[in-house]
């Protein structure tokens, strides 16, 4: 099991350890590493709504930003021939690779209408 919850704009991720019987995650869209558990839907809920608030309380207290910067700049692995298919396509189009990657993208974040 693996999904997100989301709290004061804020991500947290929920999974399940068979061995220990206990859900787990941590905040996911920070830079620093806050961690949570419960052995329940609502534990797991509410511990992470708790890491979320503790984690907003003690930024505010040592005037840190609690979010985290997203610069637009990441690394992808991905297989050489669907790099060099990638690669193709784009100059077809006339495009640069991130331009491609970049509308690839914004196509799969598209919203339905």
């Amino acid at each position: 099991m693996n999904d997100l919850l989301e709290y004061k704009k804020f991500y947290g991720s929920v999974n399940y350890s068979a061995e220990d019987d206990v859900f787990y995650g941590k905040i996911e869209d920070i830079n620093d590493l806050i961690s949570y558990e419960g052995e329940s839907v609502d534990e797991i809920k509410h511990a992470f709504y708790d890491a979320v608030d503790d984690y907003i309380e003690t930024c505010r207290q040592i005037g840190k930003e609690p979010e985290k910067s997203y610069r637009g700049v990441f690394s992808v692995r991905v297989p050489p021939d669907l790099h060099k298919r990638a690669f193709i396509m784009a100059k077809q189009r006339g495009y640069t690779l991130n331009k491609f990657v970049k509308e690839a993208i914004e196509h799969e974040l598209k919203t339905p209408e």
